[in-house]
């Protein structure tokens, strides 16, 4: 398939709009219908309904492949270009909301910097698609366990933090004078699905054989102190790093006894970092 034919087809499904999606790309509404076309032609099928623009059941399932596909052309392309070009004296750094804890802030560089806060899959897809330099990506794992990121470009990872999980309940709730809790005892608790500034709760099913934690209330930011002040509230629990879940103000931070889990900082970038990149990676590659 011809990649462009297949980033306007992306573009025009997201938008629901053969106009929006020619103003966007800079085509013409007429390029935008004969990219669609052709691309139908391409794969034999409807892609699309016209009036409203929505996507088929074959073109839904083009989208599924659509996003990861585009995602590796723009990492080799941001590859090349990285090898090629000259080193840039500045430093773009995404992070997960609890990978940027005091040691990496303390790390970077006094000037030049700009920090991007993302989800967890969009820091690897920003550190592989060059808008971002290095990134910081934190998860749920067995002790010395690497992180299981996705596979979005030749990515190097290496471990650059561990610290013991909390429960974070309200300071009200019957079990914030427990000594320590087994994650399969809280199976069917009321948990926050924060999936970018908690630890998900995917993570958590799949530590506890995939069952359970069903989500009470859903929050789509990535300010963990939101996220702690809806534990405070009594909205439900989330699992923290023990440093994160500490002197919350209306809550209780309990100690994980059971699966022996961590959670796992991992630092990633693509290629050779020069410049300021590379004098980050240094840095928090020997740190003990």
């Amino acid at each position: 398939m011809d990649p462009h034919l297949l980033r306007t087809y992306v573009t025009v499904a997201r938008l629901a709009s053969f106009s929006e999606a020619a103003r966007e790309l800079g085509y013409t509404q007429s390029a935008v219908s004969q990219h669609i076309a052709a691309l139908e032609q391409d794969l034999g099928a409807p892609l699309l309904t016209r009036r409203p623009v929505l996507p088929t059941t074959v073109g839904e399932r083009l989208l599924e492949h659509a996003g990861p596909l585009l995602l590796r052309l723009d990492a080799a392309r941001a590859d090349v270009v990285r090898i090629a070009s000259a080193p840039s004296h500045g430093l773009t750094l995404a992070g997960s909301p609890a990978a940027l804890g005091p040691a990496a802030l303390a790390a970077l560089p006094a000037a030049g910097v700009t920090l991007r806060v993302l989800g967890r899959d969009a820091v690897c897809a920003a550190v592989a698609d060059g808008t971002a330099d290095v990134g910081l990506v934190d998860g749920l794992a067995a002790p010395s366990d690497p992180l299981r990121l996705p596979d979005v470009a030749p990515l190097t990872t290496y471990g650059v933090g561990e610290e013991p999980v909390s429960v974070l309940l309200s300071a009200g709730h019957p079990l914030a004078r427990r000594g320590g809790l087994r994650l399969g005892d809280l199976a069917d608790a009321r948990w926050l699905d924060a999936p970018d500034a908690g630890l998900p709760l995917p993570q958590l099913r799949a530590a506890n054989g995939g069952h359970g934690f069903r989500p009470a209330l859903r929050y789509d930011g990535t300010d963990v102190r939101v996220l702690t002040a809806l534990v405070a509230a009594g909205h439900g629990l989330t699992l923290l790093p023990r440093s994160a879940a500490a002197d919350v103000p209306g809550t209780t931070a309990v100690p994980v006894t059971y699966p022996r889990v961590v959670h796992r900082i991992e630092l990633v970038y693509a290629g050779t970092p020069s410049g300021a990149a590379r004098t980050l990676v240094e840095t928090l590659s020997t740190r003990p």
